[in-house]
Order: structure tokens, then C-alpha cells, then sequence
């Protein structure tokens, strides 16, 4: 009769802890849902007026997502679209600088091609101007306005315009649109 006194206070104890614990947890996964919720209304409007500020409303709104999701954030992240951006960055100075001059020497396109892609002086101002630093997301450990994270995700986004149309005619016109009078005054001092 002993054993089964101690057994039943035993499971009571079990029982009361059981229900304190389930009742904190839903406190805690309620309060993480409110969280993720807020972080992601956040995050959808901002990438909404990241839309509209650079003259581009996307069809599959997940590339623009991973455009701004940095790798300490998560495995599904921004690196080969910025890779993809990147050369279409290039392709955009080299097109805009052989309509104005086609005898352009190849020192002079590479040259203007480094300077825009430059992370401190081009890419990421251009990024900063954009408010990326307040969208990217990253890890908790991960300065957001870091110009180098900054600059891959400003390179992103043109790599996620050209996969959403198929086509990188696009994203040259915003990269233009975006990088604006800044590029036109580099390619005149050339």
C-alpha cells in the first residue's frame, strides 16, 4: 500500500509538471508564432516596396525572397543568384558603354566594369539606397548592413529578375533604372 501511495504522488507530481511545462510551451510557441508573424508581415511588405521601387513587380515573389536571404540565414539563400546578378551587372555596363562608344578600349570597359561592381563604392551604395540592410535576412550573428552582404544582395536581385522573366533584357533595364545617373557619369568619364 506504501509502493502504490508513492506511485500515485509520484504520476500526480509527473502529471502537474506535465501540465506547467505543456502551458509554458504554448506560451513560448505562441509567443515564437507572434514573432515569425510580425517578422514576416514585415518582411512581405518590404519586399512589396522593394518592388515597387525598382520598377519590377516579380510573378514568382520567391526569388525575390531568396534574393534577400543571406547564407547565415539559411541553406536556401542569395549566393547564385548574386553570382547570376553579377554577370548581368557586367553585361549591362558593357552594353551601355558600347552604345556610346564601340571603339571603347578593353582596359576602359574592364576598368568601368570593376568600379560598378566594386563592393564599397558602387554596389553596395546602390544596396544601402534601396534599404537592403533593413530587408536582407541573416543570422542573428550577421550585421545586415555589412557592404558585402549588402552588395551580394543587391547582385541578387538582378539574377532573380532575369529566372522570373527567362530572360535577362529585364533585369539590364532595372539594374539601368536602379544604378540611374551614377552609371551615366561613369560612362562619361571614359
Amino acid at each position: 500500500m506504501v509502493v502504490t501511495h508513492h506511485f500515485a504522488l509520484l504520476l500526480l507530481v509527473v502529471v502537474v509538471i506535465g501540465i506547467f511545462s505543456s502551458s509554458s510551451q504554448v506560451n513560448a510557441t505562441s509567443d515564437i508564432n507572434v514573432r515569425i508573424e510580425s517578422f514576416s508581415s514585415t518582411f512581405v511588405t518590404e519586399l512589396a516596396t522593394l518592388q515597387t521601387q525598382i520598377g519590377y513587380k516579380f510573378t514568382n515573389i520567391n526569388l525575390l525572397r531568396r534574393a534577400m536571404t543571406h547564407a547565415s540565414f539559411s541553406q536556401e539563400n542569395n549566393k547564385a543568384l548574386s553570382i547570376f546578378g553579377t554577370h548581368i551587372i557586367e553585361t549591362s555596363v558593357s552594353l551601355q558603354l558600347l552604345a556610346k562608344d564601340v571603339d571603347v578600349s578593353s582596359k576602359a570597359l574592364t576598368r568601368l566594369i570593376a568600379e560598378v561592381s566594386n563592393v564599397n563604392s558602387s554596389c553596395a551604395l546602390d544596396g544601402n539606397r534601396l534599404g537592403l540592410e533593413r530587408i536582407i535576412r541573416v543570422s542573428p550573428k550577421t550585421e545586415a548592413s555589412n557592404s558585402a552582404i549588402v552588395c551580394v544582395a543587391f547582385r541578387a536581385i538582378f539574377g532573380a529578375i532575369a529566372t522570373d522573366t527567362g530572360m535577362v533584357d529585364g533585369a539590364v533595364k532595372v539594374f539601368v533604372k536602379v544604378h540611374g545617373d551614377r552609371f551615366g557619369r561613369l560612362v562619361s568619364m571614359l
